[in-house]
C-alpha cells in the first residue's frame, strides 16, 4: 500500500508528526511528481493551521471569543479550515511543490530521492508565519542576542514572549499622547518602581473571566531597556527561580511562567509556547 494515499491531508492538520510518512513515501519511487504535490499541499495545510491559530488568538486576546468549553471547538475548526483552504491553484502549495522539486534534484540534475528534506520548513517559515511577526523578529533579534548573553535567557524565549505580549507589535503599550512606552513584556509599575509609568487599559481574568481594569506599566526610554529589565526580573526574582531552571525547554519554561503567576490568562502557557516556537522558526528560516 502507497504510504502517500494512506496519510489523510487532516491527520497531517492535526498531527505535525505525519510528515515522516511523507519522507518515507518519497524515498520508495514511484510516483515522484504525486508524492511532491501530496508532500506540498501537507505542508500547506500544516502552516495554514498555524496561521488560523494566530488570527484566532488575536480575536482572543481581544476577548471577543472568550467562554469556557471554546478552545476544543475552534482548534477542531482550525483543523478543517487549513485543509479546506489547501491545495487551492495558485496558492502556497505549488511554490513549496516547486523548492521540494529542487531539493530532489542534484546539482549535475540527477535526481536524488533520498534528499527530499520533509522536515526542514526553514524555506517557507517566513511566509507561513506572516510578514508581521518576521518584522517583528528582525526589529528586536539584534537587542534580544544581546540581553540573552548577559542573561542567559534564550533570545528566541524573549522575542517570542514579547511578541505574544504586544500582539506582535500591533498593541504596544502607549503614553496617553501616544508615544511609545518601548515596554514589550508587560510588566506593571509596582510600588517600587521608581522610573517612567505609562497608564493604560487592560484585560485581566479575575476568578477566570476576563475583566477590563486600568493598571500603571513601567515606561523605557529604548526596546532595549524593556528586554534589559524583562531579563533582570526573570533572572534575579525567587518568584521566577523555576522559570531559570527551564531554559533548555520551550514549553517548560511557558509553564513556569504561568505557575509562577506571570500573567492571569489561563491559556498563557500554550499561546506563549506558540509564539516562541513561530520565533523560532522564523530565525531558522534567516540563518
Amino acid at each position: 500500500m502507497n504510504p502517500m494515499s494512506s496519510l489523510s491531508t487532516t491527520g497531517l492538520a492535526a498531527d505535525p508528526t505525519a510528515l515522516n510518512a511523507l519522507r518515507y513515501g518519497a524515498g520508495k519511487g514511484g510516483d515522484d511528481k504525486a508524492a511532491l504535490k501530496e508532500a506540498a499541499k501537507q505542508f500547506e495545510s500544516l502552516f495554514m493551521r498555524e496561521l488560523i491559530k494566530s488570527m484566532r488568538e488575536a480575536t482572543q486576546k481581544s476577548g471577543l471569543m472568550d467562554g469556557e468549553g471554546a478552545d476544543l471547538g475552534t482548534d477542531l475548526l482550525d483543523q478543517q479550515f487549513a485543509v479546506q483552504l489547501s491545495g487551492l491553484p495558485g496558492g502556497l502549495s505549488e511554490a513549496i511543490e516547486r523548492q521540494l522539486a529542487r531539493q530532489m534534484s542534484n546539482t549535475d540534475g540527477s535526481r536524488n530521492t533520498g534528499s527530499l528534506a520533509i522536515g526542514d520548513t526553514s524555506t517557507v517559515g517566513r511566509a507561513s508565519a506572516g510578514p508581521r511577526q518576521a518584522g517583528f523578529v528582525d526589529q528586536h533579534s539584534e537587542a534580544a542576542a544581546t540581553v540573552a548573553r548577559e542573561s542567559g535567557i534564550p533570545a528566541s524565549f524573549m522575542i517570542g514572549q514579547a511578541g505574544h505580549e504586544t500582539g506582535w507589535g500591533r498593541s504596544e503599550i502607549k503614553h496617553a499622547d501616544g508615544s511609545p512606552s518601548y515596554n514589550l513584556f508587560g510588566i506593571k509599575a509596582t510600588d517600587s518602581w521608581k522610573g517612567k509609568v505609562a497608564e493604560i487599559t487592560t484585560t485581566e481574568y479575575i476568578n477566570g473571566e476576563p475583566r477590563k481594569v486600568t493598571a500603571k506599566f513601567r515606561a523605557y526610554d529604548s526596546y532595549a531597556d524593556s528586554f534589559r529589565d524583562y531579563a533582570r526580573l526573570i533572572g534575579n526574582s525567587p518568584r521566577y527561580e523555576g522559570v531559570m531552571e527551564q531554559l533548555h525547554s520551550v514549553q517548560g519554561f511557558a509553564s513556569g511562567l504561568q505557575k509562577a503567576g506571570y500573567a492571569t490568562d489561563p491559556q498563557y502557557a500554550a499561546k506563549l509556547s506558540r509564539a516562541i516556537n513561530t520565533t523560532l522558526n522564523l530565525q531558522r528560516a534567516q540563518s
